[in-house]
């Protein structure tokens, strides 16, 4: 699949970007409105959900877990009022089973962060059936591995205790696996 040029957006250009990381919302909507969208950047549920129900947008990124809740509540209020939306749901933590879950609800695509604007185009366009390209540099399994743990560090407060229970493995071997640099 290659990038898709700005006319294969359709006239309806509206864009719902949904991220409580500020700094990535505003790059990601900068990129966007190059791109020939018509961009609309918000942080929370509540304004996201409130968003939809007024103005529905023709397309979406949606991060998955926000500070006030689950993006994919954002995602069911966008379908029952635009059932022809393209949703991308766009997480740090990424796993199947929330896959599946957006995926079921009605999101179009679903990326892993960190994703570009590239990315984030081409799921958007992308026509029904289209697969995506494998990645020009995928990371490592150890740099997989490495990354869990370090969100899973970072949700815990920095609590190696309880991180180590979380990932059911020993203390001791978790503090080695913090101390050294990350693979790549």
């Amino acid at each position: 699949m290659t990038d898709k040029s700005l006319n294969e957006i359709g006239p309806d250009n509206t864009l719902l970007i949904l991220d409580d990381d500020e700094p990535f919302r505003n790059r990601l909507a900068r990129a966007m409105d190059k791109r020939g969208f018509q961009t609309t950047a918000l942080d929370c549920v509540a304004a996201g959900r409130a968003f939809c129900t007024a103005t529905p947008p023709a397309y979406a990124v949606i991060d998955l877990r926000l500070e006030d809740g689950n993006g994919l509540d954002v995602v069911e209020v966008l379908r029952n009022n635009r059932p022809d939306a393209r949703v991308v749901v766009l997480t740090g933590y990424g796993a199947i089973a929330t896959a599946v879950a957006a995926v079921k609800i009605g999101a179009t695509d679903y990326l892993s962060k960190p994703a570009d604007a590239n990315d984030v185009t081409n799921a958007l366009l992308a026509a029904d059936g289209d697969l995506p390209p494998p990645p020009d540099n995928p990371m490592s399994a150890d740099r997989v591995r490495w990354e869990h743990i370090q969100r899973v560090y970072e949700l815990c407060d920095r609590n190696v205790s309880e991180t180590a229970r979380r990932l059911n493995m020993h203390r001791r071997t978790l503090q080695r696996i913090l101390a050294k640099r990350s693979p790549r």
